[in-house]
This record gives C-alpha cells, structure tokens and sequence, in this order.
C-alpha cells in the first residue's frame, strides 16, 4: 500500500499555498500554488486521484488549523509539522515556497518530520479565549502603568500606605484633580482606559468619574470571565484551574507532551554574556 501512496508538501501562506509532491518512484516535483481558498483546494485535491492514497503535511503557523481540517474532511492523512524540528543541511540558507514545499514533501516521504497535536474544535476554543485574556491582560497593565507614569510625573503622589489598586486607591484618584485642562482631560482618558481594560478581563471599576466609587479588580478579578468561558463551552469533564472549574475535554498524552515543553521553556536560564575575544 505504501509503494502507491503520494506525499504532499504545502508551504502555507494567509493567501496562497505552494505545493510539492514526491512520487512513489523517487521523483519530487512542483506543482505551482494553489490560491488558499477551499473551493481551491478541493478542485486540486480532486485533480491529484483518490484521497486515500495522498499524505498531506503543512507546518504549524498563523494560518492555524482550517486547512487540516479542510483535508480531512476531503479524505486525505494530513499532518501538521513542527517547523523548528524541519530537518535542515548545513548552509542551506535560500528558502523560498517552492523549495520550502519540496523539501517538505521529500520528508514527509521519508519520516523526518515531527508531527504536533491537532486540537479539536472545544480544545481550539478555548485556546481563544484564554488568548484573548491574556492580550486583555496585558493591555490593563499597560493602561496602568500609563496612569501611574503620569500621576508621578506630575508630582500627584497616593497617601503613604495606600496600596495601588484597591477600592481606596480608586476613590483616591477619582478625587484627583489638575489646574490645566489638558492634563486634566489626559486624567480621564488615563482612568477611562483602566476601567475599559478591567471590563474586559472581567473585573469591574465603576465610577471615577461620576460617583468616585470603584470596585477592586485585583486577583479575583477574572471570576466573570471563568464563569463566561464555562458557560460557552458547556458541560464537560472539568478540571481545575486555579479555584475555578474550567470545562474541558479529555486529556491525552499530547496535552501532556505540550505542558512539559511548556514548562522546560520557562525553565530555561538566560544565555551569558559573550566576553570579548581579547579576553578569552
């Protein structure tokens, strides 16, 4: 069965794909780009023979998971491949989509590629949604950080003790005020901003501006945003995250291959500084 089977090499881009196959005699040639459009795919999908006898490989990027998804459903084995584990020779320094989608179908023939896990549809959705709270994050530290830098550098200090953040230090700002109506005006879009972004990672601050009250959005201010997430995703086996039940599918080893590399990415230690060849 294998003497019979064609190995594809897609190099993905947002708007076109090139695409390479190795033959079963040994030959590994072109085929041009494809627009990446499913209406697209489908037809040359159609054009190379019976799905069943072509293997597929595309490596992981910004483009996702659509086209693994689109293949599978057209019958073809496809695999989504590691880029950082691509084999590369020694000064092979020009990379292009033809040569890129050559040297992808030549391995997948003969095994050299490392293959990552595919995320079912619940498992990609929630991948979203914690992105989306972690760039909301860190967008409320930043706009934290912009009233603090500006608070400071206009000499308008919190009372000592005061910590930051709290339902004090709110009403402490909300009952700041500027002579100058630009700074003034810069106050406001400053705390506006604050608010926007603790909305957002689902805390709430109410009111600097009108009744100079605020709730505190600290550590438990994701509550809501758990509560959202269970709630879009329905009932599941939950595991715990924190104090909070987060539905998820089932874990396999995969999960667990990805939270280890994870964890070894955190782990390592910075490179040293390189000393100067005069004082090796």
């Amino acid at each position: 069965m294998r003497e019979k089977l064609r190995f594809l090499g897609m190099d993905v881009h947002a708007e076109t794909i090139a695409v390479a196959i190795a033959e079963p005699d040994g030959e590994v040639r072109s085929l041009g780009t494809i627009a990446n459009r499913e209406d697209s795919i489908r037809k040359f999908i159609r054009k190379l023979g019976t799905p069943e006898q072509l293997r597929a490989c595309y490596e992981a990027g910004p483009t996702g998971f659509v086209l693994y998804w689109q293949l599978t459903q057209l019958g073809v084995d496809c695999a989504v491949i590691a880029p950082t584990l691509v084999p590369k020779k020694p000064g092979d320094r020009v990379k292009t989509d033809r040569r890129d989608a050559l040297k992808l179908a030549r391995s997948h023939r003969s095994g050299d590629l490392t293959a990552v896990w595919v995320p079912d549809e619940d498992s990609e959705a929630l991948r979203d949604l914690v992105r989306q709270r972690e760039a909301a994050k860190q967008d409320q530290l930043r706009a934290r950080h912009r009233l603090t830098k500006f608070l400071l550098r206009t000499g308008q200090r919190p009372p000592l003790g005061l910590k930051a953040w709290t339902e004090r230090y709110m009403r402490w700002l909300a009952q700041v005020r500027y002579t100058q109506p630009a700074q003034e005006v810069t106050r406001l879009d400053c705390m506006n901003e604050v608010e926007h972004m603790g909305e957002a990672v689902g805390g709430s601050h109410s009111g600097s501006g009108k009744a100079g009250t605020a709730t505190h959005a600290g550590r438990n201010s994701g509550s809501a945003g758990f509560a959202r997430c269970s709630a879009y995703l329905g009932s599941h086996d939950r595991i715990g995250v924190g104090q909070h039940l987060l539905p998820l599918p089932e874990r396999t080893e995969a999960d667990g291959l990805l939270r280890r590399i994870s964890q070894r990415r955190f782990q390592r230690q910075p490179r040293s500084k390189r000393r100067h060849h005069q004082g090796r």
